[in-house]
């Protein structure tokens, strides 16, 4: 399973957006939407999202970061589930985080959707500087 590719919709007046197919056929009639990094939202199918909670929960609790870090993802993460359209009624504290408002870009990254309000994302992935990040990628033992 892997989620890729970039997909151009809309939010309509009642907050609800219509998932690619080619995502929902790995998402399932139920999955997990959430606060993201970057100042998107993430979406993951409920096994992923397990897989996700299961290393929050090995963060010490002892630590002030390892909590925020966890009620970051966890205090925002809400169930959305499919209707017959395809679409899903996106709560209005996420569309507010990620500035949601009407043209979104729904993007494959490997085990989850990220959900970007379109002028963020055509600012935020310019990628003038992909060639400096590919360099520093083999510190983290990523080569191609």
């Amino acid at each position: 399973m892997m989620f890729m590719g970039e997909y151009n919709h809309t939010i309509d007046s009642k907050g609800r957006l219509i998932i690619p197919a080619k995502f929902r056929e790995l998402l399932d009639d139920e999955f997990i939407v959430t606060k993201g990094l970057d100042g998107c939202l993430f979406g993951f199918p409920k096994t992923e999202w397990e897989i996700f909670e299961g290393k929050l929960r090995k963060l010490p609790l002892t630590q002030k970061n390892a909590r925020k870090f966890t009620r970051f993802f966890t205090g925002s993460a809400s169930t959305c589930e499919l209707d017959k359209q395809g679409r899903i009624l996106l709560p209005q504290n996420l569309r507010e985080f990620a500035k949601l408002d009407k043209d979104v870009v729904l993007s494959g990254n490997v085990n989850r959707i990220e959900i970007w309000d379109k002028a963020t994302w055509v600012e935020y992935n310019a990628y003038d500087d992909v060639d400096e990040i590919a360099e520093q990628m083999s510190d983290l033992d990523f080569t191609i």
